[in-house]
């Protein structure tokens, strides 16, 4: 699919173009290029954020009456494929992509003027509390509960694989209010105040070295009602729209950047001469087109007023297996670079010497870090599930 653009079009291009090249910084820059994941550090992704948001582009896909700044679809992948080209880091979604829409499709006006501005301002940092042990991609037998009390609930449980926990202010969770019937019945969407008593986070440290993940506990903490978002036991209407927008994106500009990545590293290292290795970067380019044209069918169906819906399985599918074709092809052009653990070296600006081309520093961390890609947001599995049933009527 090729997008045609018009001279406007053309015209906000160069206006991205000319905004990254004098706002987005040298550390900034080497942030992004060095992302071994989705998130950066909050202190680089508040700061870039902040920049953007002065702009008034820190939310591109929300309404103007909330602070967005009123872009076209058009103009929203051009922004996205230009930050991509520019190795800006990306944002962290919890708050801006995942909550946010939530709350302006199921929120109170009370909840609305509260917590969208200091989600666009930064002041509030959200992470997710879905993942429970045992509650992982069969998220509907979560177990965390929530006893309602006078004007309170009262939760116990744990969530696990909370990712930023031990950065945020804030956490929205699900939480199981009712015990009876289908498990997804019971389910309640609550907004948490990480500093309430009784929660407790502890770190997981990945195979990468880095701490992105934590497992957050809940003794007897009270939240009160005033912060559940839509009615007590329906939050698993809530939760399918957001996991709708976790799963849903433009992943095609980000993979499009990093297999341009590998094949200049690759042609660098004389692997491109190779007729097999070759033919496997001529594939991935293929299927990154095919991915382009399905997000193409999701940015339509917002155009219309809607949600992705089981569109985006699709996408979450093809998105998370093509950036593991990308890594696995990053990896073998490390060679036995990619075998040494430099976690220091590859931290932004850092002055350390590193071994081998500077791809090699995060081609194995990233390969580790996003084989948990094809799990999170529901396992590819589940999204076959999903697809057969509700696409293929199975």
């Amino acid at each position: 699919m090729l997008v045609q653009l018009s001279p406007e079009d053309l015209a906000f291009r160069d206006e991205v173009r000319a905004f990254l090249a004098e706002r987005l910084t040298t550390e900034l820059r080497e942030v992004g290029r060095r992302m071994t994941s989705v998130f950066v550090d909050r202190d680089y992704n508040l700061a870039w954020q902040a920049i953007l948001n002065e702009k008034g582009w820190a939310a591109p896909d929300w309404p103007t009456e909330y602070g967005g700044p009123g872009w076209s679809e058009t103009q929203r992948w051009i922004f996205a494929g230009e930050c991509a080209a520019a190795s800006a880091p990306g944002l962290a979604p919890q708050g801006l992509k995942m909550v946010a829409p939530v709350l302006m499709r199921y929120g109170t006006e009370e909840q609305k003027r509260h917590y969208l501005p200091r989600i666009l301002s930064g002041e509030d940092y959200w992470c997710q509390g879905y993942s429970e042990p045992g509650a992982g991609s069969d998220l509907a037998s979560l177990r965390m509960s929530a006893i309602g009390d006078g004007d309170d609930y009262v939760l116990d449980g744990s969530k696990i694989w909370t990712t930023h926990a031990h950065f945020a202010n804030r956490i929205f969770c699900l939480v199981r209010t009712s015990t009876t019937g289908k498990p997804q019945a019971g389910i309640t969407f609550l907004l948490i105040d990480m500093a309430s008593p009784g929660i407790t986070v502890r770190p997981i440290i990945s195979l990468s070295g880095d701490h992105e993940l934590n497992q957050v506990f809940f003794d007897n903490v009270r939240v009160p009602k005033a912060n559940r978002v839509g009615a007590e036991n329906d939050g698993w209407t809530v939760a399918k729209v957001l996991l709708e927008f976790e799963r849903g994106g433009r992943a095609s500009s980000g993979l499009k950047v990093g297999i341009q990545r590998v094949e200049d590293q690759a042609r660098a290292e004389g692997l491109m001469d190779e007729p097999h290795y070759r033919q496997r970067v001529a594939e991935l380019k293929v299927a990154i087109a095919a991915i382009e044209m399905t997000e193409q069918r999701i940015l339509s169906a917002f155009v219309g007023g809607g949600n992705p819906g089981s569109l985006s399985s699709l996408l979450k599918i093809q998105a998370t297996e093509a950036m593991q074709k990308v890594d696995e092809l990053a990896v073998e052009v490390a060679g036995l670079y990619g075998a040494v653990e430099q976690t220091a070296a590859r931290q932004a600006l850092s002055q350390m010497a590193y071994v081998g081309p500077e791809s090699a520093l995060t081609a194995v961390p990233r390969y580790y870090n996003n084989r948990a890609a094809s799990i999170y947001g529901g396992s590819n599995e589940i999204q076959r599930n999903l697809i057969a049933k509700l696409l293929l009527g199975l």
